[in-house]
């Protein structure tokens, strides 16, 4: 129940973003997620794609540091309490939260939500339980794209 993500390391500079965009553009990966957060001297691209595999060799023929990690995407109620309902569960189980984004679609009453936790089988457990639908593989994701756009 995990889909692969993308951490893609970029000097914090005029140009280094798109210069990263560009090179899955121009592979043919499409990016169907993704958060930046930045400090001073650099940012993080993390980015959910299509292709995972692919573009983490593509990213690196072109010299960007980049790893692969796990994530959850979680479906929740885009409602006031929604997000709380889901950080309920999680802390029930004493899970932590490393960082999370979230995006909506079409669906009417619905967003996604993206967790990196420390605990991800035991968040999978839990929530799982308590019938929160979670997507696992690119195949989800394209049926995302379907459902939500």
């Amino acid at each position: 129940m995990l889909i692969k993500q993308l951490s893609v390391f970029l000097d914090n500079s005029p140009g280094r973003l798109n210069a990263a965009t560009k090179v899955l553009s121009e592979a043919g990966i499409n990016m169907r997620a993704l958060t930046l957060a930045d400090t001073s001297d650099f940012g993080v691209l993390r980015v959910i794609v299509d292709k995972p595999e692919e573009a983490m060799s593509i990213l690196r023929s072109h010299n960007f540091a980049a790893k692969m990690t796990e994530v959850l995407v979680v479906e929740m109620e885009d409602t006031p309490g929604g997000l709380t309902k889901i950080l309920d569960i999680l802390e029930e189980g004493g899970i932590n939260i490393e960082y999370m984004y979230a995006f909506v679609g079409t669906k009417p009453r619905k967003a996604l939500m993206i967790f990196r936790v420390n605990k991800p089988d035991v968040a999978i457990a839990l929530l799982k339980s308590k019938e929160v639908r979670l997507f696992s593989t690119e195949e989800d994701i394209d049926e995302l794209i379907h459902v939500y756009w």
